[in-house]
């Protein structure tokens, strides 16, 4: 246990793990609590707060840990995430001073250096280099430093899934096996466009006379996807029946829990024989993309639909909508232009 002696401890648990911090948005304490090196660690980050160096890296951590851009910007879950990437990164970084990362043609071969410490895995390696460039962003914004190093350095992991949508035979497959309710799901997400999360907690409320408008959870709330209730929607959501506030429920007509929702929907692509096809549900935006696309719809207008960032919305529709349906768009255009 910790001595009440050490005043002001946090205590933080994330993934079944606790971590100690020597105040709340203070570095962590290394050791066992109680033990030796865990009251040193915790003296030492008292010391090093009395005679702090606001030129060093590490203070760009304790700000940024600090800041209404990390408290009350980010969702608590990806806190948790972040928070011993921050570690990881006071750690590594946190003797260099703040000056040493405006020199990008110095500082990145060391960022690239720490990043490969973790090539084996692409994806956490890349996920790291995501918390790193936050922190060198808000310092930008504090007036730190001129730019961000991170930029232009390239991510380890690719994956162009620009190909990989549900096609209409997919989904015909996967509801000879699947429940009415996970039906129901798939139909709406190929339809609207919607993330999981979103579909799940989606209400009739939503439903307007013309549009479904929601408040995306991927923005906090900031961004509204307008969904035009369009006949082939109106279709779906006529056949889904009424039994809770949320549209989509479980068999025994409740909300859908993240995890019960995930694991009822494995189940069925496994019993249609698609577990070997690299199909995820997420890949259902592909197909409401690739329609809305098709149909002749602007990118700006698939951007307010789907929730998305107008600026992103070309690399978006490039990743999720598929070659052949792009080209079929575009001579669709150039006919329309000759006539």
């Amino acid at each position: 246990m910790v001595s009440v002696k050490l005043k002001g401890v946090f205590k933080a648990t994330a993934k079944g793990r606790t971590y100690y911090y020597a105040w709340r948005g203070g570095p962590r304490l290394r050791g066992e609590p109680g033990s030796p090196e865990f009251v040193a660690s915790y003296h030492e980050a008292h010391e090093n707060r009395r005679t702090r160096d606001d030129g060093r890296f590490r203070s760009l951590v304790t700000l940024y840990r600090r800041s209404g851009a990390y408290r009350d910007d980010l969702a608590p879950s990806t806190k948790a995430q972040w928070s011993p990437w921050l570690d990881r990164l006071s750690d590594y970084f946190g003797e260099l001073r703040v000056a040493q990362f405006d020199r990008p043609e110095k500082i990145r071969p060391i960022i690239i250096k720490w990043r490969n410490t973790y090539a084996a895995t692409p994806r956490t390696a890349d996920y790291g280099m995501q918390v790193l460039s936050r922190v060198l962003s808000f310092a930008v914004e504090q007036g730190k430093i001129a730019s961000n190093p991170c930029v232009g350095i390239k991510q380890l992991y690719s994956a162009d899934r620009s190909e990989i949508i549900w096609t209409d035979a997919d989904i015909k497959q996967i509801k000879t096996a699947c429940s009415p309710e996970i039906a129901h799901a798939v139909d709406l997400a190929a339809h609207t466009g919607l993330r999981q999360g979103d579909l799940l907690r989606l209400c009739w409320s939503h439903v307007g006379e013309d549009a479904i408008v929601f408040a995306t959870g991927k923005s906090r709330g900031r961004r509204e996807a307008i969904v035009p209730l369009y006949g082939a929607l109106q279709d779906v959501l006529a056949r889904i029946p009424k039994r809770s506030p949320t549209i989509l429920t479980n068999q025994r007509g409740r909300p859908w829990t993240t995890d019960g929702f995930g694991s009822s929907f494995n189940k069925a692509k496994i019993k249609a024989g698609l577990a070997g096809r690299d199909l995820h549900f997420h890949d259902l935006r592909g197909t409401a993309a690739t329609r809305f696309y098709v149909a002749g719809l602007s990118e700006r207008v698939i951007a307010e639909i789907m929730g998305w960032e107008e600026e992103y919305v070309a690399r978006i529709i490039r990743r999720y909508v598929g070659r052949a349906a792009a080209t079929k768009a575009i001579i669709r255009q150039l006919n329309e232009r000759r006539t």
